[in-house]
């Protein structure tokens, strides 16, 4: 099961530089000029979590594998992109494949770095992109619209409700709202996702801010929090640069001694990365074991036959039981053993859902 942020803004603000330094590579340039990224980059990152490595210590495991999120850098969008100007359709596509938004918004000032509308307004270039966004999903809707009504001609009951949805949904980006503002509205996440809108996925703003101003923020930053609230969205504060220089450091202990000479204790990546986690709405759980501790991804309200699923097909098909112990209960007894001698493994059928956290022992037949 595979999950994907996608990286998107204006040309020069970002983009590949904070790619780069996620993926710890220079796989995408970061060229001075628009476009310099054609075909989407891909990055697998590893999710921070100090939570497998005490789980791999009590465990005794050899090996420690984390949960992973895949980045795409997407090129940058400009003005027209819903009617193909600057290789629009392409982008478009690209976006429509991801599951969530990294939306970079430039809030610091370089002369060496030009900005393709030739100033420095966040808000502006937050609007640019999310109005090509959803200028294409109101073409979508009309064409989705036209062929329900055809269905309910034919007297498909579905497809009035497909019809009522498409309308609503149209007049809220008629008025410059993305679809994703119907779900505090009591609109079903599975029938707004049914829609496969641009606008419906979750987006995070990511602010990039000057070196100096990493820690406090700017005034343009700010105006991106208050945005990011108004727009149904999130946002964080983070130097691409300072990341950059984070990422290029190989020991650990090099880069924690970089961060705190910075007054931080956490890379700004590891913000995003965990930030990415929770717009997906995502739960982690966990396998143990003296070969390995692994950390596994489903979206929250999986089942425990899901989750056995995700390890292996032939564990949900043959799927019997899930020996399980919640992480603070592993941690406390000392592991699996421990556990279960205090009685703190519980057996929980297919039907259980994943809590983030949980320790799983899956039993199967095939």
């Amino acid at each position: 099961m595979g999950f994907r942020c996608g990286i998107v803004g204006l040309p020069n603000v970002g983009k590949s530089t904070l790619f780069n330094a996620l993926t710890a590579t220079a796989a995408a340039a970061a060229s001075n000029y628009p476009f310099c990224t054609i075909e989407p980059n891909v990055g697998r990152v590893p999710v921070p979590d100090p939570r497998l490595d005490r789980l791999a210590a009590i465990a005794r495991s050899a090996l420690i594998v984390p949960t992973q999120i895949d980045i795409v850098d997407i090129a940058g969008l400009v003005r027209g992109a819903s009617r193909g100007e600057g290789l629009g359709n392409q982008f478009l596509g690209q976006i429509r494949e991801v599951d969530a938004i990294l939306h970079v918004l430039r809030c610091f000032v370089d002369t060496e770095i030009t900005h393709v509308a030739g100033r420095i307004d966040p808000i502006a270039d937050a609007e640019v992109v999310e109005t090509e966004l959803m200028l294409a999903d109101l073409d979508s809707l009309e064409r989705r619209a036209e062929r329900a009504a055809k269905r309910a001609r034919g007297g498909d009951k579905e497809a009035k409700a497909e019809i009522d949805l498409a309308e609503r949904t149209s007049s809220e980006l008629r008025a410059g709202r993305p679809a994703r503002r119907l779900l505090a509205e009591g609109v079903s996440t599975a029938a707004l996702r049914s829609l496969k809108l641009l606008s419906t996925k979750p987006v995070l703003y990511v602010c990039n801010v000057a070196e100096a101003e990493a820690a406090t923020g700017n005034a343009w930053t700010r105006a991106a929090e208050e945005r990011a609230a108004q727009m149904g969205a999130s946002a964080l504060v983070i130097s691409a640069a300072i990341e950059a220089e984070v990422a290029a450091i190989g020991e650990r202990e090099e880069r924690l001694a970089f961060l705190h000479s910075l007054g931080s204790t956490e890379p700004g990546l590891d913000r995003v990365i965990h930030a990415g986690y929770r717009l997906l709405d995502l739960v982690t759980f966990f396998t143990t074991g003296p070969k390995q501790a692994r950390a596994w991804t489903v979206r929250a309200g999986a089942t425990a036959s899901e989750a056995a699923g995700v390890i292996h097909t032939d564990f949900e098909r043959g799927f019997i039981r899930a020996e399980t112990i919640t992480y603070q209960d592993f941690i406390a007894c000392g592991g699996e053993v421990g556990a279960r001698e205090a009685g703190r493994m519980r057996l929980e059928g297919r039907d259980y859902v994943v809590q983030d956290g949980d320790v799983f022992y899956f039993r199967f037949n095939v």
